[in-house]
């Protein structure tokens, strides 16, 4: 296959200029591109639906893994701290999830 035009070169910028918001954006990038978090992890991924119910609370995404186990999914943009930690170990409970990413 021939390429026309110049090639670019792959550059880091910040996640916020790319995901501004994390639920809004990220969140929506990470359940239509389903594949690419898959690719990178070595887990299949399908079914991501968003906001889904775990008690009083909602997932970011809740996907299946190859055997149809629930995957949770909670997304940040910035440091692991103890409040994102706790809502996925919440939401690992609350919808019967093995796996947490």
């Amino acid at each position: 296959m021939a390429i026309s035009g110049p090639i670019g070169k792959i550059a880091r910028v910040p996640l916020r200029e790319v995901w501004k918001h994390e639920a809004y954006d990220l969140t929506r990038w990470l359940q239509q591109n389903l594949d690419v978090l898959s690719e990178v992890i070595g887990l299949q991924l399908i079914g991501a639906e968003r906001e889904q119910a775990a008690g009083d609370f909602s997932v970011d995404l809740v996907a299946e893994d190859a055997t149809g186990s629930a995957v949770v999914i909670e997304n940040q943009l910035g440091k692991s701290d103890h409040d994102h930690l706790g809502k996925l170990l919440t939401y690992l409970v609350g919808v019967e999830a093995k796996t947490a990413i």
